[in-house]
């Protein structure tokens, strides 16, 4: 089953900064074999189910393995029986009904 996900991992007990944790899940989302699409408050990616949540467990091994002891993640996802729908298309589907 094909999902689109929206990701935002949280490391906490790190610091202020956290976008060298960020980059590290960016760089696990892409060796999976994912696009992800970062956004100011997260990363959106779309696949495989298990290949987008195995994903999404790696980024906290790889958080944890930097250090951080704790982690809250939020994650929207959806998925569709009707018809396939990548990210570009959904996007697309609300700039042409745009005045």
């Amino acid at each position: 089953m094909n999902v689109i996900l929206d990701l935002c991992v949280v490391p906490i007990g790190v610091g202020v900064s956290v976008s060298k944790y960020i980059t590290a899940c960016q760089q696990v989302l892409s060796d999976a074999g994912l696009t992800p699409h970062l956004h100011s408050y997260g990363t959106t990616v779309e696949g495989e189910w298990d290949q987008v949540l195995g994903a999404v467990k790696k980024c906290h091994e790889a958080v944890h393995a930097m250090g951080a002891p704790r982690i809250s993640t939020t994650i929207k996802l959806g998925t569709r029986t009707d018809r396939s729908q990548t990210i570009e298309q959904k996007i697309e589907s609300v700039r042409t009904r745009q005045p």
